[in-house]
């Protein structure tokens, strides 16, 4: 936050804002109604400025939320339909129109109601496609939706990530059902070694995140609506990072 500019004030007024929301929604009494004493009391911030913050609340859904959720179906499909790859199984450069093989198609079939040329302008916005001079659409990322050129998308991935990873150890402190929770890290590793493992470690998630991806993509309901499907609404799935730091005592 220093690096970009984000002072401690601005931080502190965050942090107000977003235990005041957390006290509110997730820690009500059974049965009862929350109240500003009960969120003062949870928060330890003032009655006063919990009723100001609630005030300028909004429960609506974040439009970073959607328009990422939406250009991640759009460039993971683009990866994996053999539809819309070329002869060596990678992403094609898509004309805009026609009913098949085309990005309207792909953004027919991957995107819901949101129309092709929304989602070509905000993914050409962002970094992660662009177009030639024989208007042909071309995927620049080979990792999928990567907003390199917007700063505040970036940010809300970073946001985004770092909640899942949260909500899982969390999940995984307060249930004896644990999620899947797995790391493999050695400290006293050459160079070369961490070079050839960076390498290594991209190309095998690559491959599993891909066959993950195609199971999920069979199953949800968006692609695959089941009008008798009854079973309530859920996110599932897997993230993988990747660590790297140079010790500084070799001793």
């Amino acid at each position: 936050m220093v690096r970009y500019g984000v002072s401690f004030g601005e931080f502190r007024d965050l942090a107000k804002q977003v235990y005041v929301e957390v006290a509110e929604k997730d820690f009500r009494i059974a049965r009862r109604k929350q109240t500003i004493s009960r969120i003062a009391m949870l928060t330890g911030i003032q009655r006063k400025e919990v009723s100001r913050l609630l005030d300028g609340a909004s429960d609506a859904t974040d439009p970073l939320d959607a328009t990422y959720n939406r250009g991640v179906r759009v460039t993971s499909g683009w990866h994996r339909d053999a539809e819309f790859l070329n002869e060596n199984g990678k992403p094609n450069a898509l004309p805009f129109d026609g009913e098949v093989g085309s990005f309207t198609a792909l953004v027919k079939r991957y995107s819901g109601d949101l129309t092709a040329r929304a989602v070509l302008d905000e993914l050409e916005r962002v970094g992660s496609l662009q177009r030639d001079e024989h208007d042909l659409v071309h995927l620049v990322s080979t990792s999928g939706y990567v907003p390199s050129s917007d700063k505040e998308a970036q940010f809300n991935i970073l946001g985004l990530s770092v909640s899942d990873l949260l909500t899982t150890l969390d999940h995984n402190l307060e249930h004896e059902e644990t999620r899947l929770q797995l790391t493999t890290a050695y400290d006293n590793l050459p160079l070369r070694a961490v070079e050839e493992f960076r390498l290594l470690s991209s190309q095998q998630s690559r491959v599993l995140l891909q066959y993950l991806d195609e199971w999920l993509a069979e199953h949800d309901r968006d692609t695959n609506p089941d009008p008798a499907d009854e079973q309530g609404r859920y996110r599932a799935g897997v993230g993988i990072y990747y660590i790297e730091e140079q010790i500084e005592d070799e001793k």
